[in-house]
């Protein structure tokens, strides 16, 4: 028996069978932290960067990533997405955007990576629209923060 759920018996990469699996709810939650400096992050606020709304523009490159997955991970299941959300809280205490994003399913498998792969496109986009003032600026902590749905259940990070 193959301990690896991706590699098959013959030590080749494979997509999981999930063909017997009942669909169920899936939610999945992941953060990320774009750090920055004062008077890059008081830009975005204010909306006053060449390139335009950051945050709005991060929203929508998250959203579609989260449907992007599967052609960017390798072996992850093309999954129905029903909803997508991107949000950042505005950190002026240690000039930072905490990005988070939800993704829910109705599927045989999770949206774990959806989530995740959402958030870093996010912070990723964040980047791209700010390097021009901040090249200083640093991606950090992404990570799932909350996952249920699936036979291992409700996942909280502490």
């Amino acid at each position: 028996m193959n301990s690896f759920s991706h590699i098959n018996n013959k030590g080749d990469a494979n997509i999981v069978d999930i063909s017997n699996k009942q669909k169920n709810k899936r939610i999945a939650i992941a953060t990320g932290i774009v750090s920055l400096e004062k008077g890059t992050l008081e830009l975005v606020k204010n909306d006053k960067l060449k390139k335009g709304d950051v945050l709005a523009t991060a929203r929508i490159a998250g959203i579609m990533a989260s449907k992007k997955t599967p052609d960017l991970i390798p072996l992850c299941h093309n999954i129905n997405i029903e909803f997508a959300k991107v949000e950042f809280d505005l950190d002026d205490t240690n000039n930072r955007i905490i990005v988070t994003s939800e993704c829910h399913t109705t599927e045989k498998t999770g949206v774990e990576m959806e989530a995740l792969l959402s958030c870093t496109m996010a912070c990723l986009t964040i980047y791209d629209m700010i390097k021009s003032v901040d090249k200083k600026a640093s991606i950090t902590d992404i990570k799932l923060v909350f996952k249920s749905g699936g036979k291992s259940g409700i996942f909280k990070r502490k």
